[in-house]
């Protein structure tokens, strides 16, 4: 039987023009690769779920393409093969919450000063560096600042202002923002027609006001109402599932307050009170 994957991993950009809502720095970091100019280390800072780790690994694939340097990885080559199966030695993604300690640090230190064993680039991705250390910190800054020829550094965060001044002077930022709703709302709904699960639009629009800005968020919460009615995505099982507010609620509330019904007013509170409704989402 085959093992199922979620939407956000079925899905996964492979491509600069699959990654949503990041124009400025898909075209940065594909000039880079054009002219050869590679930067020794990247900080890639932005709220959760908006391409970062993903924009990462393209990077990487890019850089050590069969190809050569490239502007977008063939996908197709040994080299990408590997790199997309996880099986290079010369691709590290390090996890900054659980690798905090200088030790850490210090083996990823001695671990840049061989070759790359197979790729062009070791490229070394790490996640969440805000968690690492003080100690951790000040022992990466030297390889910051001189690093071997053949490696590159992509630093991943969600909150930047945690990163030493120090280690942010040496890195090249591209801040990934916050992707737009309408954004959100045309991928949702290319990826339901790739599913040919039917679906309405205000359902989607509902998703992707929630996701915040979130691609990932978009899709775990479109995985929640697939699991909930697996033909169609409804208006009415978003409402009930996330619980929000219908617009037939929020017009009734609106015209309540606009007739000064006191009484309707409290009745309509109650009401979305008792189905776990959020009054914030008057605001959308």
């Amino acid at each position: 039987m085959d093992k199922y994957q979620v939407l956000s991993r079925r899905y996964r950009p492979l491509v600069f023009s699959e990654v949503i809502g990041q124009e400025t720095i898909v075209k940065t970091l594909k000039n880079a690769l054009n002219t050869k100019k590679i930067p020794h280390a990247f900080l890639f800072s932005g709220i959760r779920g908006t391409g970062k780790t993903t924009t990462a690994r393209i990077f990487a694939r890019a850089l050590n393409c069969k190809e050569g340097i490239v502007t977008d990885p063939c996908n197709v080559c040994e080299n990408c093969i590997q790199q997309l199966e996880g099986r290079t030695l010369d691709i590290f993604e390090i996890d900054g919450a659980s690798n905090t300690s200088v030790n850490d640090v210090r083996m990823l230190k001695e671990n840049t000063r061989f070759l790359p064993s197979q790729l062009r680039y070791k490229v070394y991705i790490i996640d969440e560096v805000h968690m690492l250390s003080n100690e951790a910190f000040n022992a990466l800054l030297k390889t910051l600042e001189e690093p071997p020829a053949y490696v590159i550094f992509i630093l991943a965060t969600t909150e930047p202002q945690k990163i030493p001044e120090t280690v942010l002077s040496r890195c090249i930022r591209l801040n990934f923002k916050r992707v737009e709703a309408g954004e959100i709302f045309a991928y949702l709904a290319r990826v339901l027609d790739k599913e040919n699960i039917s679906y309405d639009d205000s359902a989607l629009h509902m998703i992707s006001r929630q996701a915040d800005g979130s691609v990932r968020d978009a899709l775990s919460i479109l995985e929640l109402i697939l699991a909930y009615g697996a033909d169609r995505v409804s208006e009415n099982d978003v409402v009930s599932l996330l619980g929000l507010l219908s617009k037939d609620k929020i017009l009734s509330f609106l015209r309540a307050l606009g007739e000064k019904n006191i009484r309707q007013i409290f009745e309509l509170s109650s009401m979305v009170k008792d189905e776990g409704g959020n009054f914030f989402d008057f605001s959308e």
